[in-house]
């Protein structure tokens, strides 16, 4: 018998209280979050305005002895352009632009021609003058200097653009962190230990979990070819001879995107039950938007799911 997936009577009300329970959590988090890197994103734009003579004087030289300021540039067009659009319309090597925009370290490829690299920002920088939103940085066309609240204004709506997209990942990482710290706090409370660091998916004791573990999978029928897939949680249940229970976290703030991903889990459920029989267990941990599209699909590849809001059902996966 099935956890969930075999009581579609019932999807739609937890369907209801997920998004609740996501939206309850939502709105305790993410003003803050936004305020913080709002606040941040505003003091690199102004930073950008002072290298840049307030965008009057943006240069190859300038972006790249500073590629972090690619990802503002990119907030002063109109339309908005996505990385994938820019380096289409710029017709530059799509390495450079995701190099550059790099979150945790932009940088130019540093294998690269300087001469080359200065070409494709100078093609960067023509486009987005090309586009560039005047309706906020009216000084541009007009030729002249901006005035100090014109200028700040222009900063603050160009940060807000920059928010978004520096907020999401900031969201999502916390997001997992705290679906961790569920399951951590109702495993701890039935005597399991964690395992910091663990990484042999093999090699677990009875009573343990571990995040973020490799699992190897067989990827052909032969056995020759293994590649690892990344689990987010791995329980080693009290009875040794049960194989280990496998979990994906999976937390979303609107109903599209899940339903572009869905495909991803059915693809590792098979690689799994490929390799490990069809007693492998393999959970879906979920909380926010997932429809009763992406819940159909998911149980027709025989995949079964825990909600957060009833978490307690963790149990019933034989722990």
């Amino acid at each position: 018998m099935g956890i969930n997936r075999d009581k579609p009577d019932r999807w739609k009300k937890d369907i209801a209280k997920s998004v609740d329970f996501y939206n309850r959590w939502f709105l305790d988090f993410a003003p803050q979050t936004f305020r913080t890197v709002r606040g941040k994103a505003t003091a690199s734009v102004e930073e950008f305005f002072d290298l840049s003579d307030s965008l009057a004087n943006v240069t190859a030289d300038l972006l790249f002895e500073f590629p972090n300021l690619l990802p503002i540039l990119r907030m002063t067009a109109c339309p908005l352009l996505a990385r994938d659009r820019l380096v289409g319309l710029a017709g530059v090597p799509k390495s450079l632009v995701m190099s550059m925009e790099d979150k945790a370290n932009p940088k130019i490829p540093p294998k690269s021609k300087k001469g080359e690299v200065l070409g494709s920002l100078k093609k960067i920088i023509l486009v987005l003058q090309k586009l560039l939103d005047t309706d906020i940085c009216p000084w541009i066309p007009e030729g002249r200097k901006p005035g100090k609240s014109e200028r700040y204004r222009a900063a603050t709506i160009i940060a807000d653009r920059l928010s978004g997209a520096l907020a999401d990942p900031v969201i999502r990482n916390e997001q997992e962190r705290r679906q961790f710290a569920s399951v951590a706090k109702y495993l701890f409370s039935m005597g399991y230990t964690e395992l910091d660091g663990m990484r042999e998916f093999s090699q677990m004791p009875p009573k343990t979990f571990a995040y973020h573990v490799n699992v190897p999978v067989l990827i052909n029928e032969t056995g020759a070819a293994k590649v690892n897939i990344p689990v987010d949680i791995v329980i080693q249940p009290q009875n040794k001879r049960k194989k280990p229970v496998l979990i994906e976290a999976k937390s979303a703030g609107d109903f599209t995107n899940v339903n572009k991903r869905r495909k991803e889990e059915a693809v590792k459920m098979r690689q799994l039950r490929g390799t490990y029989g069809d007693k492998i267990s393999y959970t879906l941990l979920l909380c926010g938007y997932f429809d009763t599209g992406y819940l159909g699909y998911e149980a027709a590849e025989g995949l079964d799911w825990i909600w957060e809001h009833r978490l307690e059902e963790i149990k019933k996966l034989g722990i």
